[in-house]
């Protein structure tokens, strides 16, 4: 993986390319920003251009042999820690990343770099359970790094989604980000701060990652995957910023769940659930029909599909909020979507906003921790139909 390989980002590869020409690379680095934003590309790209034999000022050659062996993932001085649990076929007491390098290996190289974590548990088959870092893996994060570089100038650490660390493997890991081996290389990679130990994060360089703009994704769609012009742009604004949502909708890569059919359908579910919940703030007698929206937020099952709604409204309720306050200029539907917006914008506004924040993020936080699906959200349900009856303006009270 090259810079150049990159979609966007272009001020953080210039920064990342000064600290190698200025020697100062920072020996633990927390590369933090939202999903599709390219962490992990860039973080490839940044490892591989401080080991490149031939490296000019702007990117590495991708030619010598340190930078073939990048591209396969398979150098010896590269190393992944990133969540996984038991599977059918790696049920052993101890598990460990290595376990699966050979599907991880897969993952990075079919999906261009640009991956979710729904997918890498769908892709090891854990997708109704959640993925861990646990105690015994920061053990062999101290013992991999406890011996000299085979062949490279740096040993590199890359840990996927950090926030997966619980405390005791947080803990163990400290000691290293702290007094690290010579000439040895953290990039923590994360799309959650708040889920990052404050130990962790202080012993890190912070580097925040935006949301790639639409005409890097509407380019890298044109130029990489022939799209026509209209349909790039399309896509690009679907996906927000996120260039693996990109992907999926265009068809190109990950498991699909996010093709454009998919978004329709989960567009239909959320619209389907606020009308339910409307209907029963007006009408308690309705609350028969809310039941029956209930099994389509819980699907198949899938804990991070059901996180994925969960945030997915939250987005929609963000966007109706934008178009209530007069940012109709920020709002990116059409079709359906848009004439939904319209209407039901006049119910999201200042007063409730931090309500539905709140409790959409408590549901989440639920749902992570295998609470019952069925239980949470009819509970989310009750709360969003009271939440919308909070009126938009103060009332005045009776003289």
């Amino acid at each position: 993986m090259k810079f150049s390989d990159i979609i966007g980002q272009d001020p953080l590869k210039q920064r990342l390319k000064r600290t190698v020409s200025d020697n100062r690379v920072s020996h633990a680095q927390l590369f933090l920003g939202p999903e599709g934003s390219g962490k992990l590309a860039l973080a490839l790209a940044y490892a591989q251009y401080i080991n490149c034999r031939k490296r000019t000022p702007d990117d590495s050659c991708g030619e010598c042999p340190s930078c073939k062996k990048y591209s396969k993932l398979i150098h010896p001085d590269l190393h992944f820690i990133y969540p996984v649990n038991k599977t059918k076929e790696v049920d052993e007491k101890k598990i460990y990343s290595k376990d699966f390098i050979v599907p991880w290996r897969e993952f990075l190289l079919q999906n261009s770099f640009y991956v979710t974590l729904p997918d890498w548990y769908e892709k090891i088959g854990i997708e109704k359970k959640q993925g861990l870092i646990n105690a015994d893996e920061a053990d062999g994060i101290n013992r991999t790094l406890a011996y000299k570089a085979y062949e490279a100038e740096y040993k590199v650490m890359i840990i996927w989604m950090v926030e997966k660390m619980n405390a005791t493997s947080a803990n163990k890991l400290l000691k290293n980000l702290e007094e690290p081996p010579n000439k040895t290389l953290f990039i923590l990679i994360s799309e959650n701060q708040e889920q990052i130990l404050a130990t962790i994060q202080s012993r890190a360089q912070l580097i925040k990652f935006p949301r790639l703009i639409d005409n890097d994704i509407q380019q890298s769609l044109e130029t990489n995957h022939n799209f026509a012009t209209a349909d790039a742009a399309k896509i690009a604004r679907l996906a927000d910023g996120n260039y693996t949502a990109a992907l999926m909708l265009a068809g190109k890569t990950g498991s699909g769940s996010i093709s454009l059919e998919a978004e329709q359908e989960r567009f239909g579910i959320f619209r389907e659930w606020m009308r339910r919940c409307f209907t029963i703030a007006s009408n308690l007698k309705e609350y028969d029909k809310l039941q029956e929206t209930i099994p389509l937020l819980i699907g198949d099952g899938s804990r991070e599909k059901q996180k994925e709604l969960l945030s997915y409204s939250l987005e929609m309720f963000r966007i109706c909020l934008q178009f209530h306050v007069g940012n109709q200029q920020l709002v990116k539907l059409d079709g359906e979507e848009l004439d939904f917006v319209k209407k039901f914008s006049a119910f999201i506004h200042p007063r409730n906003i931090k309500y539905f924040d709140d409790e959409f993020n408590r549901a989440i936080f639920h749902i992570e921790r295998n609470a019952n699906a069925q239980i949470v959200l009819t509970d989310l349900s009750h709360l969003i139909a009271r939440i919308l009856k909070v009126p938009a303006t103060p009332q005045a009270k009776n003289v």
